[in-house]
């Protein structure tokens, strides 16, 4: 018969310990976990990425609902422990749930400390621990307003910073001269706090709150011990922990500042374990995730009965998870007699480096500006190396020093098997090269087995580099192609980020994303434009010079320096007055060529370019508008006669192609779209060879997308069938938001499709009703500032500039 194993928490300790219990002995007991919160185990060090907008709650999960039921775990949400009753071995929670265990683990985490001024119970005065500290803060942001954080230490800077990017004007007070002062020097804390005030955030160092001002039951200011009053809708506390030990000391458990533990991470009851934040080990309490690993690791091997690997402590690194601000620290930087400094400063660049020796072993490091080599020199001061040999070259990094080459695939091939590559999920060199050998071929493989580059993701180059070390030539790198030679980022880390720090200039962007030149060019200028555009719409106004010629004077330019005209026609239905209306203007302006075109409208073919306005006006005065043949945007929606007309003909193919266009012409878009709505399955429209395509049946209409007909042919592939056209029309419009918010710049649908997979279409298009309805809309609002017919305009006199001739020049006699 099993044991019973109850475990009080479930933070990520707590998660890590019954993973490492797994690995050893997965049948050895029936396992119940209370967690306090009403969710599963979630990743808390990445809380600062969902406040700042940066990521989700479904990015930060490290245990879903299938990881309990796959271990049999027997979750029980939203019930917090009040009791352990050690003589019977049981617990009880407030709820009255009644839990029998053999073995227990204590993993009931910190308490956020508030400072006990006048008014902190306030409405408004909120603390940084959880996601549910989180979601209170963006409801408060919401609003916008004032906040003011009072602590300038790792979760008081990751909260001012997601506030500030989520709109509100932000202070930090801090009471020491320097910012996170436990971590670094004053060199680096200047070079922090100036980075923090660049981001618009105001920062006051040797501030001690005096008290919490209140106005009708809230909130309304922070009064300092000088008199000096900040006006505030929100206040944050983030000023320290304190071990959560209540529950504990309730049992009669030892307690000091912590829960007391031997290097088994046993309290002084032996059946009761004790990890993560509550615990104090060899007069140490712990509140980084790192040490908290390395104590589930122990749990772990304890529960299966392996008292063999015991904790011996940790040293410590922090890096700081704002975006933008590259920060890393580790170990003890104090100054000393017996004790020398190595320092590297960049002042162009904000670089500052500086590694602290004693007895020619590393044993503190900070790094600002550039941290690629902090996981390295961790790893030295873990493991006491001896850097006598190195260190001339030491502070240049691993590429450098204690390898023969400065390749630096060979410094990774150098590091230990317990050399640690993911600071932020504990996970060491060997635990990669493991999943590399049991098959994860790629970084995204390696991701999901080990979470290594799951969190923060600093440490993907890293994972890619053992990949490539192990694998060779078979291992293809996943590197992310830059958008251009003007920056490092790929388009995807471009979109991400003009979402999260809000940009919604060029100039912002390029200015934030550290663009390496000052105007950008002819690759990134046009994907910027359309990536703003198509995030802040009716805020962002379109940049006409970041717009290929085209799509700046709305037609296609041919290759005699002429342009070709194309009006919309719903549909592919026109009428006698568009056609004489057309002919007129071939006649009026001696267009050469009138041509039908494959997507059942007409073109004009030989338009000079300064007769433009004009052949647009008598278009116009036929009711025709621009049908954006030039540009990536909707082309046509192409139509059978449908039941209209045809025998054969199951739905109106027509009234729906025409519906369909009328409400999703104008939108801008990564590539060219191109729809079809064929009455029947005889595909008379070619619905299936388009980006998105309608099928109808006598039981309504079969809806598929990512097809393509020209340089590459592709069948559409299915997406769902459905009953009604108010549906058509839902499903058309949430696709192609979708599309239009995830797509890379360029790239049709179907290469859209090829990299997100069908999976994740299906999902947000077709499985989830409420999102589906969010995208539709986001799509409706988009269209209010998109259908504006362009050719108007420009008949009525806007960027003249573009159509007027250019001048012959002269040439005259030199005497």
């Amino acid at each position: 018969m099993k044991e019973k194993l109850v475990v009080i928490g479930n933070g990520m300790a707590a998660g890590r310990a019954l993973e490492e219990l797994f690995k050893r002995d997965p049948d050895h007991y029936d396992v119940t976990v209370f967690n306090a919160e009403p969710r599963v185990n979630y990743n808390r060090i990445m809380l600062s990425p969902v406040l700042s907008g940066e990521s989700t709650y479904e990015d930060i999960l490290i245990h879903d609902d299938q990881w309990y039921t796959d271990n049999g775990v027997n979750l029980i949400r939203g019930e917090e422990v009040i009791a352990i009753n050690r003589a019977d071995r049981k617990v009880v929670s407030r709820a009255g749930t009644v839990a029998h265990y053999d073995r227990l683990i204590v993993a009931t985490g910190s308490l956020p400390f508030i400072i006990p001024v006048p008014g902190h119970d306030l409405d408004g005065v909120l603390t940084y621990r959880d996601l549910d500290d989180v979601h209170a803060m963006l409801t408060a942001a919401a609003k916008g307003g004032r906040a003011v954080v009072i602590g300038g230490g790792l979760l008081g800077l990751e909260a001012a910073v997601g506030l500030k990017m989520q709109g509100m004007d932000v202070t930090v007070l801090h009471l020491m001269p320097t910012l996170m002062e436990r971590q670094l020097d004053q060199n680096a804390g200047y070079l922090l706090q100036r980075a923090i005030e660049v981001r618009g955030i105001d920062v006051v160092t040797r501030a001690n709150t005096h008290a919490i001002l209140e106005k009708e039951g809230r909130v309304s200011a922070v009064k300092l011990d000088d008199g000096t009053e900040l006006p505030a809708d929100i206040v944050v506390m983030a000023v320290g922990i304190k071990p959560n030990t209540a529950l504990a000391a309730d049992a009669g458990i030892e307690t000091g500042r912590g829960i007391l533990v031997d290097d088994n991470m046993r309290t002084s009851d032996p059946a009761i374990y004790a990890v993560g934040e509550c615990v104090e080990h060899r007069g140490t309490c712990y509140g980084l995730v790192a040490p908290l690993y390395e104590m589930a690791k122990t749990v772990g091997a304890g529960l299966a009965d392996d008292d063999t690997l015991i904790y011996e402590g940790s040293i410590t690194a922090t890096k700081l998870k704002v975006t933008g601000v590259d920060l890393y620290s580790a170990g003890d930087f104090a100054e000393g007699d017996d004790r020398e400094e190595i320092v590297l400063r960049d002042a162009s660049r904000s670089i500052y480096k500086r590694l602290v020796l004693q007895d020619d072993r590393i044993v503190g490091a900070v790094l600002y500006g550039d941290t690629a080599d902090g996981p390295w020199f961790f790893q030295l001061m873990k493991n006491g190396t001896d850097v006598s040999g190195m260190r001339d070259t030491l502070i240049f990094g691993q590429g450098y020093a204690g390898v023969d080459s400065v390749d630096p695939m060979a410094a990774v091939a150098a590091l230990s098997a317990d050399a640690e590559i993911c600071g932020c999920n504990g996970i060491c060199k060997g635990d990669i090269i493991a999943a590399i050998d049991a098959g994860q071929n790629s970084l995204e493989a390696v991701r999901t087995k080990t979470k290594a580059s799951s969190s923060c993701g600093s440490c993907s180059g890293l994972v890619e580099q053992l990949l490539q070390i192990s694998l060779g030539e078979a291992y293809a790198r996943s590197d992310v192609q830059p958008m251009c030679e003007c920056t490092d980022m790929g388009h995807g880390e471009v979109r991400r980020l003009i979402v999260a720090k809000a940009l919604k200039s060029i100039p912002a962007v390029m200015q934030e994303l550290q663009w390496l030149t000052s105007c950008g060019c002819a690759k990134c200028r046009p994907a910027l434009n359309y990536y703003l555009l198509s995030t802040w719409p009716g805020e962002y106004v379109d940049d006409n010079q970041s717009r290929f010629i085209n799509e700046r004077v709305h037609a296609n330019i041919q290759k005699d320096g002429t342009y070709s005209v194309v009006p919309r026609m719903w549909g592919g239905i026109t009428s006698p007055t568009e056609l004489r209306a057309i002919a007129d203007v071939a006649d009026k302006f001696a267009i050469p060529t009138v041509k039908v075109t494959g997507g059942q409208r007409i073109d004009l073919l030989g338009v000079k370019k300064q007769d433009l306005p004009a052949v647009w006006s008598d278009l116009n005065a036929a009711g025709l508008v621009s049908g954006h043949a030039y540009g990536k945007a909707l082309r046509t929606v192409k139509t059978c006669v449908g039941s209209e007309w045809c025998r054969f003909g199951t739905q109106a193919s027509v009234s729906l192609g025409v519906r369909m266009e009328r409400y999703l012409w104008g939108s801008w878009t990564p590539h060219k779209v191109k729809m079809g709505v064929s009455g029947c399955p005889r595909n008379c429209s070619e619905a299936t060879i388009k980006d998105f395509g309608v099928i109808c049946v006598d039981s309504g209409y079969e809806l598929s997308f990512a097809g393509a007909a020209g340089m590459e042919v592709k069948e559409t592939v299915a997406l769902c069938k459905v009953e009604t056209e108010e549906q058509v029309m839902e499903y058309c419009a949430a696709l192609m938001q979708l599309y239009r918010e995830e797509a890379h710049y360029l790239d049709r649908m179907h290469k859209w499709l090829a990299r997100v997979g069908m999976e994740h279409v299906q999902e947000a298009v077709v499985q989830d009703a409420d999102g589906r309805k969010a995208l539709a809309a986001r799509f409706a609002y988009a269209q209010k500032f998109a259908q504006t017919d362009p050719w108007q305009e420009r008949a009525e006199g806007k960027d003249a500039h573009e159509f007027l001739p250019l001048p012959t020049p002269k040439l005259e006699a030199v005497a």
